[in-house]
């Protein structure tokens, strides 16, 4: 008979658990969100250098032939 009461005992500790982990990971994407839109701008701006700089090293190419 104890087991069952241990096992009693312990189903609202697992609901509690089972809570937790969809919560956790609810906050997680919503700061993964923001922390995304935030800094958006900054990571394409870069993207685009990037982009325009491998462009002329390919034109460099080009024109030399």
């Amino acid at each position: 008979m104890p087991l069952v009461i241990r096992a009693a005992e312990s189903t609202p500790l697992s609901a509690l658990f089972w809570w937790f982990i969809p919560v956790t990971a609810l906050v997680g994407a919503i700061l993964y969100v923001v922390w995304v839109t935030r800094f958006q701008r900054k990571y394409e701006n870069q993207t685009e250098r990037s982009v325009g700089k491998f462009k002329k090293f390919q034109d460099s190419f080009k024109k030399s032939e």
